[in-house]
């Protein structure tokens, strides 16, 4: 993947991210600039996305820790264990947000 795809897939991906944010029950406000996606759960606690763009990477950080995802061709993998976005979006939130929410990145 080229650096060009990688910021259209990142892209695509915070957007999709920033849809299902909207459905939420709880007051969660989030802003994305220049490829940071801040996002501020109403217990004031935050979930922050960051485009890596040299390593090819997705990064995350959370109350839980920081995370770093390699797109695989169809989905995004944390690189340390091959756990999916997806997965671990839901439980983030969950933790955080205390919401449940569905992925589908």
């Amino acid at each position: 993947m080229n650096e060009s795809e990688f910021s259209q897939k990142v892209d695509d991906t915070l957007e999709q991210i920033e849809e299902v944010l909207d459905t939420a029950e709880t007051d969660i406000d989030f802003m994305n600039n220049g490829g940071v996606l801040t996002v501020v759960c109403e217990n004031k606690t935050q979930v922050i996305f960051t485009r890596q763009t040299p390593v090819k990477q997705l990064w995350l950080a959370a109350r839980s820790g920081g995370f770093h995802f390699d797109f695989n061709g169809e989905t995004w993998a944390r690189d340390s264990d091959g756990a999916l976005l997806n997965d671990v979006l839901t439980a983030i939130f969950s933790e955080q947000a205390g919401e449940q929410f569905s992925f589908d990145l």
